[in-house]
């Protein structure tokens, strides 16, 4: 999530620049909710997420110390709302629905590969929706959105051993889980 952000006008949306956090949203909504989405796994409350974390970045902006750190503390920001969603639900004793994904673009035109290129997908977010969220979490920063260990760490609050540690043991773990399969 290298997407220069120093390109982004962080000054001028910390000044209170309606055009700039309209920049700055249009660059995040997407990403932010793919990664919310898959902690979830429920679209409507993933939406309510993104849509509460862009109102506490606007609220808490001047907090920021780093403009390049920007990406990090914006995924951090939904990191912890859906840590609150979970204790909430956990609270409440409500069970969280899976997230029935769109096709992929491009593969129209050969319905056997997408519908294997499918069963693959289902198959593998099915391994990866049994891990823990600690675990699967750091995959999902990691490797879908691209974040380095280090800000992995900062948004996820624990230390970059913890981070390495939770990667290597989930990656550990979908393994066995593919061998089980197969």
């Amino acid at each position: 999530m290298t997407d220069a952000p120093d390109h982004l006008p962080i000054q001028q949306a910390r000044a209170g620049s309606p055009a700039a956090w309209d920049i700055i949203f249009k660059r995040y909504q997407l990403p932010l909710y793919a990664y919310v989405c898959e902690l979830v796994r429920d679209p409507e409350p993933s939406l309510d997420i993104v849509q509460e974390t862009f109102i506490n970045a606007v609220r808490h902006i001047g907090s920021l110390r780093d403009d390049t750190k920007f990406p990090g503390w914006l995924f951090g920001i939904a990191h912890q709302k859906c840590i609150q969603r979970w204790r909430n639900l956990a609270r409440d004793e409500t069970l969280l629905t899976d997230v029935a994904e769109a096709p992929p673009a491009g593969l129209a035109d050969d319905p056997a590969g997408l519908l294997i290129r499918k069963e693959q997908e289902a198959e593998f977010m099915s391994l990866l929706n049994s891990l823990p969220p600690p675990q699967r979490s750091v995959l999902l920063l990691h490797f879908i959105e691209g974040f380095s260990i280090e800000e992995i760490a900062a948004i996820t609050g624990a230390q970059p051993g913890t981070v390495k540690s939770r990667m290597h043991y989930a990656k550990k773990a979908l393994r066995v889980l593919l061998e089980a399969k197969s």
